[in-house]
């Protein structure tokens, strides 16, 4: 029976072994601004690292996600007001939240136009939400993302991404964008690609929020792990070859104002 792991360390540590998570932290706490005194609302967070690290920049915040195995993964993390979100609707009483933060979600939601509703109901008047969603894009990578079996289905994408102009479309009358980029190019989605063709490879099944890797997950797997964490320097170094691709990246976050 494989050794307990704390879920802290594991969650924690995964992230420092992950470029791409490092790089969507930095956009989205670039993006949110400061958040201490302010209450804060963060969406999606996959094992529940996102909510960890945000909790820990200042602020009183919740966290929701959209499956029972992402809620109880965040919950074993950081404890208390975490929620599972049904459907479109949000459990959270109107202009509730200073900041809100939907990372990786909005692609799964099925209707995206009500959710966006949704987020403006609970964000306060002249408050920020911040959307981190794939940029939509047709590449070979991609093509060979779909050949291996990463398709939008398994990672439970009801839609394949978004460009900005869709995005201004879905947010609507209630949110002005004030800032949307795209970042992740190509060397660290290849990098990105790797890995789940990693994890597929030992059998972790992808559920409707995609594959949430999970303290268990380290505790079957703890020498694959410690071995990919040997290599991690090559990793990294792959992913800073992003610099000399001029293309734009394939994910894509954006900070909008309610009005």
């Amino acid at each position: 029976m494989p050794e307990p792991v704390n879920e802290r360390e594991w969650a924690v540590a995964l992230f420092h072994r992950s470029a791409l998570k490092q790089r969507k932290l930095a956009e989205l706490e670039e993006m949110l601004g400061p958040t201490a005194g302010l209450r804060c609302l963060d969406l999606g967070s996959d094992n529940g690292v996102v909510s960890l690290l945000v909790r820990e920049r200042g602020g009183s915040w919740a966290s929701g996600d959209l499956t029972e195995e992402a809620v109880a993964a965040i919950r074993s993390l950081v404890g208390e007001d975490v929620h599972l979100v049904r459907g479109d609707r949000l459990p959270f009483p109107e202009a509730s939240f200073d900041r809100v933060a939907v990372v990786d979600m909005l692609e799964h939601v099925p209707d995206e136009v009500a959710f966006a509703r949704e987020l403006a109901r609970v964000t306060k008047p002249g408050g920020l939400l911040v959307v981190n969603t794939p940029h939509l894009k047709r590449t070979a990578l991609r093509r060979l993302r779909h050949a291996l079996g990463q398709t939008d289905e398994r990672h439970g994408h009801l839609r394949p991404g978004y460009t900005p102009e869709r995005l201004r479309e879905v947010l609507g009358p209630a949110f002005e964008i004030e800032r949307c980029r795209t970042y992740s190019r190509f060397f660290s989605e290849a990098v990105d690609t790797a890995v789940h063709w990693g994890m597929q490879r030992l059998g972790k099944k992808s559920s409707a929020k995609g594959m949430v890797v999970t303290g268990s997950d380290l505790a079957r797997h703890r020498k694959l792990f410690r071995a990919y964490g040997a290599i991690y320097p090559v990793v990294w170094a792959a992913t800073r070859l992003d610099a000399l691709v001029p293309a734009s990246g394939y994910m894509l976050i954006a900070a909008a104002r309610r009005r």
